[in-house]
């Protein structure tokens, strides 16, 4: 097929979901992140389907994903007539960081214009707020001219997808689903969530891609961490964001990360585990030695020892994984560093959910 034929057909593809998401449907579609379940972020009855189709907590914000405006000619874009619906006010810091990383992965939390439906906030007072930057999400949003609400497109708490293929495996029971393939998502983890709406200091609420040391390189902004900014604002005056439960992003088989060098510590905490055990182990890493451990059968797994790519490839790996039936995934401890502090996160998250029975803990 040729390009010009396939972009043609891809318009219309998109044009299709645009008229599914106005009837108050659902779309999936890609973004450089993960693979979001979009609906209109103005229609309350389509908001109310993805928390069912996902089963996720109504008290669980989502993020509203936005079109960049038209570039035509303009040195720098007015990023302002676009958030004017959604946020109550813009401050500098604010349109600092959305011309320095817009469109891209990075989410800002603002107080939120009256018009935002409290469905979409989760009751609260802020709107979440990114523009992805993948071409067919960014086409996507433009020619649907209005705000699309878009979490994960997976069953709530669990592994997050990076193909059209995931997407499908999560919902086989919504056969109208309707899935725009994109191919496989770059980021590979979801977006640095950004705190603007106390108005002191921005703070970190979801590590990403883009870590604060890259924002203070662009921007001269600091970001700071929950707990740091100042005394006066406890952490509970944050908002909740997506991402933020301890169990979350979880593979059905147990999943445990280990110290470097200590696979069979890793193990001996599981003496009942006599058989099957997929173990990730660096790409710079010398391989492991079976012996010390004669009941278990070992396989490794290697993976990128650089934090993007690992990034990129960590919700892929972990969901093949889950379907290999392995009894225990073991994983490397990720090493210290800001660009390491996403992966860090998703794993903490998806080791503590992680298991069969994850339902009963999904809550905590």
């Amino acid at each position: 097929m040729s390009s010009e034929s396939s972009a043609l057909q891809t318009s219309a593809v998109i044009n299709e979901a645009v008229q599914t998401l106005r009837d108050g449907g659902l779309v999936a579609f890609p973004t450089e992140t993960v693979y979001g379940l979009g609906a209109d972020a103005k229609n309350p009855e389509a908001i109310k389907q993805i928390f069912t189709a996902k089963g996720r907590p109504s008290n669980h914000p989502l993020i509203v994903h936005l079109a960049a405006p038209d570039k035509f000619d303009q040195a720098q874009v007015d990023w302002v007539p676009v958030l004017a619906p959604w946020v109550r006010d813009l401050s500098e810091d604010a349109l600092k960081l959305i011309n320095a990383f817009w469109p891209g992965p990075l989410t800002l939390v603002f107080k939120k214009d009256k018009s935002v439906l409290n469905e979409l906030t989760g009751g609260q007072d802020t709107v979440a707020i990114r523009a992805p930057a993948h071409p067919i999400a960014q086409e996507l949003l433009r020619k649907f001219k209005g705000g699309v609400v878009a979490p994960s497109a997976n069953r709530f708490g669990k592994v997050s997808p990076t193909s059209a293929a995931d997407v499908r495996s999560e919902f086989e029971g919504m056969l109208d689903l309707m899935i725009l393939d994109g191919g496989d998502c770059e980021v590979g983890i979801e977006s640095t969530i950004i705190d603007l709406s106390s108005g002191d200091h921005p703070v970190l609420l979801r590590p990403g891609l883009i870590t604060p040391g890259e924002i203070f390189s662009k921007t001269g902004i600091k970001v700071y961490l929950p707990g740091e900014a100042n005394a006066t604002k406890q952490d509970d005056g944050l908002p909740r964001v997506s991402g933020s439960l301890r169990a979350h992003y979880a593979p059905t088989t147990p999943l445990r990360m280990y110290a470097p060098g200590r696979v069979l510590d890793a193990l001996s905490e599981f003496p009942d585990i006599k058989s099957r055990v997929a173990v990730a182990v660096w790409d710079s890493d010398s391989s492991l030695s079976e012996d010390g451990h004669p009941s278990v059968h070992f396989e490794e797994v290697i993976v990128p020892s650089d934090s993007a790519s690992f990034a990129s490839r960590l919700y892929r790996s972990l969901r093949d994984l889950d379907q290999q039936g392995w009894d225990l995934i073991l994983f490397p401890e990720p090493p210290a560093g800001e660009e390491w502090d996403g992966v860090r996160d998703r794993l903490q998250r998806a080791c503590f959910g992680s298991g069969p029975s994850s339902s009963s803990h999904a809550n905590n």
